[in-house]
């Protein structure tokens, strides 16, 4: 009898770029990818952090280099990455301006769209021209991009058309086997996330939404990284993977 084998989640040979990769979850993604065997290219704005970074990673015997990129710039995105192939991308650059409804300006408005989905569009766009075939495009999407939040229209807004970009791409570029999935994480706690647990109430009524009772780590996006990069989801694409802690379960 000839048993079928597991599908590797290794990455030896590819080529990986990671945004937003200075620090938090973006930092994990690029510690997962490289840790599985890719050469990660982490990207972010400040130049300090990301050679700490990547001298952390290489000391550690694997392959990263940084580039100091502001993804908001779409001409010096284009410029950077014409010619360069990779074989993964990671759109994690992101942020959030939780405010009640009247209290959103125009300000708030165009900083977190054009992050979260101008960004993220216009960087796969850039990535897609030399991506091969079998490649893998991961959004960093969010939980609030399937459920709605007090003072997170915004940002709900935001990860909703993630969501809808990650699946009409799938549809694009399955015909040239490319995958397009989406992470869908609850409130990690990082640098980004933590003054909001410092507000009264704040983490006991995050938590009371959570099944499993806690907050996520970042080190909890590192195995749903690698998962969808790697063959073992070969025939994933189109998909949001909740790493919510039973979030939307509800």
């Amino acid at each position: 009898m000839n048993l079928p084998q597991t599908p590797s989640q290794r990455l030896e040979g590819k080529r990986a770029l990671v945004t937003g990769a200075s620090q938090g979850i973006g930092l994990a993604a690029a510690c997962a990818l490289a840790q599985a065997g890719a050469h990660v290219t982490l990207v972010a704005r400040g130049q300090a952090l990301l050679d700490e970074a990547v001298a952390a990673l290489t000391s550690a015997g694997h392959e990263a280099t940084a580039l100091a990129l502001d993804v908001h710039d779409h001409a010096a995105v284009t410029r950077h990455l014409a010619g360069q192939h990779f074989d993964i991308l990671v759109n994690n650059a992101g942020t959030n301006r939780p405010r009640p409804l009247e209290e959103v300006g125009p300000g708030d408005y165009a900083a977190v769209m054009d992050l979260n989905v101008r960004a993220c569009y216009f960087m796969t766009q850039a990535v897609v021209a030399n991506m091969p075939a079998g490649g893998s495009i991961i959004n960093m999407s969010s939980q609030m991009g399937h459920v709605g939040a007090a003072n997170r229209s915004l940002y709900c807004a935001s990860k909703a058309a993630v969501e809808g970009m990650t699946r009409a791409l799938a549809v694009e570029l399955g015909p040239r086997h490319i995958r397009v999935n989406s992470l869908c994480p609850t409130f990690i706690e990082t640098a980004m996330t933590r003054p909001f647990f410092e507000e009264p109430g704040f983490l006991e009524s995050v938590l009371a939404n959570i099944p499993l009772g806690r907050l996520g780590q970042v080190e909890d996006m590192m195995g749903p990284v690698v998962f969808l990069a790697s063959p073992a989801a070969a025939l994933v694409t189109g998909s949001a993977l909740m790493v919510d802690g039973g979030w939307t379960a509800r």
